[in-house]
């Protein structure tokens, strides 16, 4: 279950790039170089770096759920029928493949996962919960929560 993770030694200009990308992943590296206070084809090559070890997974848009039709969020507590490795392995490939589940964290509670859920409204959740949540391997119960409002959000 545990992940090979190994920490990647970064210095502060490494740093400095990870908290520019992380707020704009879209700047040109002339722009990144300049802010961090490098040259251009020495950002470059530490951007590629970062990449190339995993420290950045990715780029990507972030979009506006709610010009989606997709401002809906519920957070399901799920009760697992059985925690053993084999059983943890099974709910957490199938929950991979419910495109609504935003996030799922195993947690260390009277509860075994939390999972944020976003769909176009209450029915929809209702059906996603229905269908496809309270099916996955081993869930014995399930409780949710419903977000009146999101104060803060992260795109990571």
């Amino acid at each position: 279950m545990e992940k090979d993770v190994f920490v990647v030694d970064m210095d502060e200009f490494d740093r400095k790039i990870v908290a520019v990308l992380r707020k704009d992943g879209r700047i040109t590296f002339t722009d990144l170089a300049q802010q961090v206070g490098l040259s251009k084809t020495p950002c470059q090559q530490r951007v590629r770096r970062l990449v190339e070890s995993g420290v950045i997974v990715g780029f990507r848009a972030i979009v506006d759920p709610a010009k989606l039709g997709l401002d809906h969020v519920a957070f399901a507590e799920v009760k697992l029928s059985d925690t053993r490795e084999e059983a943890l392995k099974e709910f957490n490939a199938a929950v991979r493949r419910i495109s609504e589940v935003e996030e799922c964290h195993m947690i260390a509670s009277s509860f075994d996962y939390l999972l944020k859920v976003r769909t176009a409204d209450i029915r929809r959740y209702r059906t996603v919960l229905g269908e496809k949540i309270s099916g996955l391997p081993h869930v014995a119960s399930t409780s949710t929560f419903v977000a009146m409002e999101t104060v803060r959000e992260s795109a990571r």
